[in-house]
């Protein structure tokens, strides 16, 4: 059963749960909450007399008072002038993440008005309904049950007694924001047998049935019609036929928003393999196609007035007696050539074919998103995505878009200088400009096949997974650019 998330006007007080989760900020306990503190017979006052809790961010406290609340679960959001989007949905997933683990099949969640900071109520309610479906999420499916099987985590119910009309106006972009987001990291959980290019296939049909949306799938014979030599020639190692998937929401008028997602089902390099370590992280490698078609599943729900057009080229890069070799030359749906140089630098590949088919939708505005550079993760770490583009007012919008859903991204520039690290002998240009300034030369190359529309291109190399469990997440799949790309659609929609 997928989790779902509510809003009551109940006070948290008087309000019987299993589990009340409270966000609160550093310092004393928040004077709204005596009525619950009076509730617990004064535990949540004795919790904080005794420097046990303070309240800093991701600082948690269960408390297990008598009467109708079962369990307290204080979540610091740190010092209140601080308090933010990004600290608010931290709180509520880091809630949500606990209350999973405690085994509770329901639980409630409170934001005092002395934690929201600045964060209007509407706010409030979207980010506390993505923080919930972000922390809830996990992917049990392929291990055997534990013999001592806990209570599956199905619902929460955001408690606000004060503004709860604009709390509710939120929330419902918040979850439909919730389950774009999860769709994402489902598809990304996926091991590389199962999750292929015709997985990817089928999953954008079952979203075009489901919500109605224009759709076409590109089959092999379709890619050759299309001349995409970028996609054909990454995919003609793999046993995998490539697909090429396009996806059209129509909710409002003008020209769409083109939304490219990088779809390499597995990425072994080719003939220029990887390192065996952590070559199995390689399924991730398709996160942007899943952020596309998780923002679709989210634009299915919401409805919203604007029109969308998702991109998908997906392939497996491995390595064969038929795969690329180095040295190569192949043409692109463009026309220009490309002289392979390392057959690793195979997103670019298949990215520029979908740049080059967007020109076909005559868009607003196009934005691609993948896991592209090893580079980038070294320039900016886990922390945030490389931004690049030839627009420098895109750029920004969409780097604030970034910012409102907590997915930061950075700026690097893409001076004409760059150019010739991916000069030819041979050829139009290379594939690869080699390790100096790495993220910035494959965004050259992408910058080659834009024609006719302002683009961003999202490096999500650094922030699509993580290695490391934290308070708010699980290892692994984080839906990265999702919340970003439902951000600047919303931005844009009437």
């Amino acid at each position: 059963m997928p989790f779902s998330t509510s809003v009551l006007s109940a006070a948290p007080a008087s309000y019987a749960t299993p589990l009340l989760a409270i966000a609160v900020p550093a310092g004393g306990l928040p004077a709204s909450l005596a009525a619950v503190d009076a509730a617990t017979g004064g535990a949540l006052g004795r919790v904080y007399a005794s420097g046990d809790f303070t309240g800093k961010k991701d600082e948690q406290v269960l408390v297990h008072p008598a009467g109708p609340i079962a369990r307290v679960l204080l979540v610091g959001v740190g010092k209140a002038e601080e308090a933010g989007r990004t600290l608010i949905r931290r709180a509520a997933a880091s809630a949500a993440k606990r209350a999973r683990v405690l085994g509770v099949p329901t639980f409630a969640f409170h934001l005092p008005r002395e934690a929201a900071g600045s964060v209007s109520a509407r706010e409030a309610g979207q980010v506390i309904a993505e923080g919930l479906g972000y922390g809830a999420w996990h992917y049990p499916d392929l291990k055997q049950p534990p013999e001592e099987k806990k209570p599956a985590l199905e619902s929460a119910v955001i408690l606000a007694p004060e503004a709860t009309a604009e709390v509710e106006a939120g929330h419902l972009v918040g979850a439909a924001i919730a389950a774009g987001q999860a769709y994402t990291r489902l598809l990304q959980m996926l091991p590389g047998n199962t999750c292929t290019p015709g997985y990817l296939a089928q999953q954008a049909g079952e979203l075009v049935r489901r919500h109605g949306f224009k759709g076409i799938v590109m089959d092999l014979a379709a890619i050759k019609a299309e001349k995409m030599g970028g996609l054909l020639g990454v995919a003609q190692g793999s046993a995998e036929e490539p697909k090429f998937i396009v996806l059209e929401y129509q909710g409002g008028s003008g020209a769409p928003i083109v939304l490219i997602g990088k779809g390499i089902t597995f990425d072994t390099g080719g003939i220029s393999i990887k390192p065996a370590d952590k070559m199995e992280d390689m399924k991730f490698d398709m996160s942007g196609a899943a952020s596309v078609l998780g923002t679709f599943e989210m634009l299915g729900r919401l409805k919203p007035k604007v029109n969308v057009v998702g991109l998908v080229p997906c392939a497996e890069n491995m390595p064969s007696g038929t795969a690329l070799k180095p040295g190569d030359v192949i043409r692109s749906h463009l026309g220009k050539t490309i002289e392979i140089v390392n057959t690793d630098a195979e997103g670019r590949l298949i990215l520029c074919d979908a740049l080059s088919y967007a020109r076909k939708f005559k868009p607003a505005c196009v934005i691609d998103a993948a896991t592209l550079t090893g580079a980038v993760v070294v320039a900016l770490g886990h922390f945030a995505s490389g931004l690049m583009g030839t627009d420098d007012a895109l750029v920004e919008e969409v780097r604030q878009a970034g910012e409102r859903a907590g997915e930061r991204g950075w700026p690097l520039p893409l001076w004409d200088e760059y150019r010739d690290l991916i000069k030819s002998d041979i050829a139009d240009m290379k594939n690869s400009g080699g390790r100096p300034a790495g993220s910035i030369s494959a965004g050259w190359f992408l910058r080659e096949f834009v024609s006719g529309y302002p683009w961003v291109h999202v490096d999500i190399a650094g922030t699509a997974y993580s290695d490391r469990e934290d308070a708010a997440r699980v290892k692994g799949p984080t839906g990265n650019c999702m919340r970003l790309f439902a951000e600047f659609v919303l931005g844009r929609s009437a």
